[in-house]
């Protein structure tokens, strides 16, 4: 089964929940997205009860339904909070090669009309930053943000990095590969472009995916490294000043994220950065680590590859929302951090 048949089979299987629970989970989608303005014990309580409705058997979800939608009815933003950075000029209209017009069954967390952000995540002034990381979470984000963005942007944060929570157009869900790449992009150069104000040296902007996030950051390499510009893929798009800058990571941390086998990847143009992996041991995506990674090698790419015992998919940040159940795979964070730092000294 490809990727493409993989994908349609677990919107098939999804089907009878979004039927009950599309409407009120979708609600609560920029809620989870926007967690730096939430009460963090809240939020995670309120991922919990999303987590209960869609593992609950049929007859049980009416009445959990409604108390998740009580509870997100009740949560109020914080006095202040961070601003979102709008990746594109608001009077434009977004470069785009997907066709996505209708949401009305609540298939994807993101209506057509939806625009890429980000939010910052910064270390105090008084800490000499070692780089930046942008992150983007897996799935159709959601509240995959609050653990694969958000807590391990404060991980990194203790670590010394300035950190950005992306939001861009989801890679399949449904944007294509370009589109979702493009965001990336977009969000490396912004950061690039503001070196100065955050303190960094232009030259360590990293990129840390996980699972569906990874892809993407695969999808920002294949189209945007290199010499590749946004105009080779949009012929249309009108460069502004953020295209001055290089649109790619000068290291990649993929985690559980690594391209599904037999997906194409056109290597013309391309400057693959130095690539660290992390996978648990109980998580599929170790077949496409098994595929992907001697690809990579096979065209001259560094990579690090860390596997973790006992380890399911999707469990980076996991502390956020629910009890520590794998400690091991937090040891990711630290190796990471050697990682770029060696990269950073030895290029």
């Amino acid at each position: 089964m490809d990727f493409d048949e993989r994908i349609l089979e677990m919107r098939k299987q999804g089907e009878a929940l979004r039927q009950a629970f599309g409407y009120e989970r979708n609600l609560a989608v920029p809620i989870f997205e926007d967690v730096p303005w939430y009460d963090e014990q809240e939020i995670a309580a309120l991922s919990r009860k999303q987590t209960e409705v869609e593992q609950a058997a049929p007859e049980a979800r009416p009445a959990l339904i409604r108390e998740f939608a009580a509870m997100r009815d009740a949560m109020q933003k914080k006095a202040e909070g961070p601003e979102k950075i709008w990746l594109y000029p608001a009077d434009i209209e977004l470069p785009a090669t997907t066709e996505y017009t209708d949401n009305s069954e609540y298939v994807f967390n993101h209506d057509p009309d939806y625009r890429p952000f980000m939010y910052e995540m910064l270390i105090p002034a008084n800490v000499t930053p070692k780089g930046a990381v942008v992150l983007c979470a897996g799935g159709d984000h959601g509240n995959c943000v609050l653990t694969e963005a958000y807590q391990t942007a404060k991980d990194l944060n203790e670590l010394g990095y300035q950190c950005f929570i992306l939001l861009n157009r989801v890679n399949h869900n449904p944007w294509n590969a370009i589109d979702s790449g493009a965001d990336a992009s977009r969000a490396i150069r912004y950061v690039r472009a503001n070196a100065d104000k955050y303190r960094i040296p232009v030259d360590r902007v990293a990129y840390a995916g996980f699972s569906n996030g990874g892809l993407t950051g695969d999808n920002c390499i294949q189209y945007f490294s290199g010499e590749q510009k946004m105009t080779d893929v949009y012929p249309n798009y009108v460069p502004d000043e953020l295209d001055n800058y290089y649109g790619a990571p000068d290291a990649f941390l993929c985690v559980y994220g690594p391209r599904f086998p037999g997906i194409p990847f056109d290597w013309t143009g391309v400057v693959y950065p130095p690539t660290f992996f992390a996978v648990g041991r109980e998580d599929g995506a170790m077949d496409n680590l098994h595929y992907m990674e001697p690809e990579l090698l096979a065209h001259g790419v560094r990579t690090e590859v860390h596997t973790f015992a006992g380890v399911p998919h999707g469990k980076a940040g996991i502390s956020f929302v629910w009890d520590e159940q794998w400690p091991n795979f937090n040891l990711w964070l630290p190796l990471a951090d050697a990682f770029m730092q060696d990269v950073y000294r030895n290029r």
